[in-house]
């Protein structure tokens, strides 16, 4: 450990400016967007942490989607291309990394989930993103950066666990899967993106928006151990999904913060109600 941190997967806006003041300070990428745009360059482009480097949701942190029922909206990204992207960034085995978003860490979660999956052992995610760095009033910048030195992080994907559909059919019977999602789309009243309202059926709703404050800091990590173990976390283990496996990281980001492990569905919502096939529930939460 190169940094002063602790062992939470978060760092606080004054956390994060003592170790950029080290003598090893952290790579760090800036995350911000948003589905259904603008584009989180604009805001990048207004200003960011001094040395942060964009990086792409759609692009960077996920392939190309692939035909319907297979692999979602935001399929995962082929190690090669995710490591190349990296290493542009300077990204290093052997160097802490700090992502963040606007606020809400909603999309830095998908970078800090996607890093440890592929094996980097020191990253954090700033807990408030760019909204709390600004309210501690820390400097920000237009200048894009240029790496103070090459990447060499090679990605060893599969540190972080997965399952696919089958899979989540199969934990939804035996074990605890959470679907991240606003609890009107758990619920099949309204879906605004996918073909099918509704949820994989013995799924709980476990909405992502609850992890977090009104200022867009996770809540306490008690606080946040308390609400999952009332959904069962803990006694069983636990898959998480979402739209299509992006919020569903910040939902296993605040379960880590909580103490508690938890595995992804990356195709989610996206890939299970594009496959006919596959069975769809529209009711309350299962008694």
């Amino acid at each position: 450990m190169t940094t002063s941190y602790d062992d939470s997967p978060l760092v606080s806006a004054a956390g994060l400016s003592g170790a950029l003041a080290s003598s090893r300070p952290p790579v760090l990428l800036d995350v911000r967007w948003q589905l259904g745009g603008p584009p989180g360059i604009e805001d990048y482009a207004v200003g960011h942490l001094p040395g942060a480097h964009f990086v792409a949701l759609d692009t960077d942190l996920a392939a190309p989607a692939g035909p319907p029922g297979r692999g979602g909206r935001h399929p995962l990204p082929d190690p090669e291309e995710f490591g190349a992207a990296l290493r542009r960034f300077g990204v290093r085995a052997d160097r802490p990394v700090v992502v963040y978003d606007g606020a809400t860490s909603m999309a830095a979660a998908r970078a800090w989930w996607l890093l440890r999956w592929a094996g980097h052992p020191d990253v954090r995610v700033l807990d408030g993103g760019f909204a709390a760095w600004q309210a501690a009033g820390l400097p920000v910048t237009t200048e894009v950066p240029v790496p103070e030195e090459e990447g060499d992080f090679k990605p060893v994907p599969g540190r972080m666990p997965t399952v696919d559909g089958d899979g989540a059919a199969a934990w939804a019977r035996s074990g605890l899967l959470l679907d991240a999602r606003a609890g009107e789309r758990y619920r099949g009243e309204t879906e605004p993106i996918d073909p099918r309202a509704g949820h994989v059926p013995g799924a709980v709703s476990a909405p992502t928006t609850e992890n977090v404050g009104p200022d867009g800091r996770f809540r306490p990590a008690a606080e946040l151990a308390e609400r999952f173990r009332a959904l069962g976390a803990g006694d069983r283990e636990t898959a998480v999904y979402c739209g299509s496996g992006v919020t569903a990281a910040h939902q296993i980001l605040a379960l880590a913060v909580a103490g508690l492990p938890a595995t992804l569905y990356p195709g989610s919502w996206s890939e299970w109600s594009s496959d006919a096939s596959r069975p769809v529930a529209v009711t309350d939460q299962p008694g």
